[in-house]
């Protein structure tokens, strides 16, 4: 009897040995299927997602250049987790029309001049519009990279959009169709293109130019159909717009220096994650660094390009025009604090 009961012992012990085994091996399996359930769901949120970048320039203009070095960098740092679909030459309509578009939310990011429409919006921006601010392209630099340039997109960032950074434009010129521009006198009377900024009107008025706003998108056809007499633009924007079929004129006065303010609708950024965002800044920086690099190869060759086309090239005299429009400032010391004329006066040292 007693070794009966030995082996049914035995027997339930080895039974319930098997069971917990069993179970062992059953919370196992279930803690991997959890694991590999967590993993299909963090893939299932690293699905892509598109930017779409809208601009008004060509494919060969600064905004694109910019925007295609962005693209390939967030792409890059992402493993094409975020990818960015370009839009150029005004696909998605003008300055004013991208920027109400990250403003609402139907345009993920632009990329378009400080001081055009955005500073309409922005009224510090029409700071950039002040001629002969600058002295050259380390005091601008020092400017957009430091205290002054972030502390200006902290103002885009409360109307409503992200400010991320500046690429850019460049040093602007003025053209006309047929008459050289050597002397301010020979500005007066002229239809010159301007952006839709007051600052701009205060500039070719105190030229004694007529100042005629025309959308970026539309000034080649306004040079053409003679709508406006000339225009001023970047060395890179003239080539890259080919607005030297229609003029042949160039005046190197590099009055002002234009950047191009990166934005990106708040609607997209707020919903991306800390790590999103750490690419997204990265990859504008990049873009930045890599941009100006660009340009400054371009801007070597682009005065001789210019000749080859036809294109007369003068060197008028700047200190005449700077006399010119010195009070420029002035006409617009509402939109434009003089502590920030001052405190980028001051970069320079």
């Amino acid at each position: 009897m007693f070794k009966r009961k030995f082996f049914l012992a035995a027997v339930m012990m080895l039974s319930l040995s098997l069971v917990l085994a069993g179970c062992g091996g059953g919370g196992q399996n279930a803690n991997t299927a959890n694991e590999n359930a967590g993993n299909d769901e963090s893939a299932a949120s690293q699905e892509p997602i598109t930017i779409r970048l809208a601009h008004t320039g060509s494919e060969s203009h600064q905004y694109h250049i910019g925007a295609t070095l962005f693209k390939e960098k967030l792409e890059s740092l992402s493993n094409n987790t975020m990818q960015v679909e370009i839009f150029h030459n005004a696909t998605l309509g003008s300055e004013k029309d991208a920027i109400e578009g990250v403003m609402n939310g139907t345009i993920d990011m632009t990329v378009l001049a400080a001081d055009s429409s955005l500073s309409n919006v922005v009224p510090e921006m029409n700071v950039f519009g002040i001629p002969f601010l600058f002295e050259d392209k380390e005091h601008v630099y020092a400017v957009l990279d430091g205290e002054i340039g972030q502390s200006l997109l902290q103002k885009v960032d409360e109307k409503g959009m992200k400010g991320l950074g500046y690429w850019e434009i460049g040093f602007r010129n003025m053209t006309t169709a047929n008459k050289p521009i050597e002397k301010p006198e020979d500005v007066a009377g002229l239809k010159m293109r301007v952006q839709p900024a007051p600052v701009w009107e205060a500039f070719m008025k105190a030229l004694g130019a007529n100042p005629t706003t025309v959308n970026f998108n539309e000034l080649y056809s306004a040079l053409e159909q003679g709508v406006v007499d000339g225009q001023e633009n970047p060395v890179a924007t003239i080539l890259s717009m080919k607005f030297y079929e229609v003029q042949k004129q160039l005046a190197l006065t590099q009055h002002t220096y234009s950047p191009a303010a990166v934005l990106m609708s708040n609607k997209l950024y707020d919903s991306l994650t800390d790590e999103q965002k750490q690419w997204v800044a990265e990859a504008v920086q990049y873009a930045t660094v890599e941009q100006r690099k660009v340009l400054a190869e371009q801007e070597a060759k682009g005065l001789d390009e210019l000749r080859s086309y036809g294109v007369n090239i003068t060197e008028p005299d700047r200190a005449a025009f700077a006399e010119k429009t010195k009070n420029v400032a002035d006409a617009v010391a509402d939109k434009v604090p003089a502590s920030l004329i001052e405190q980028i006066k001051a970069a320079a040292n």
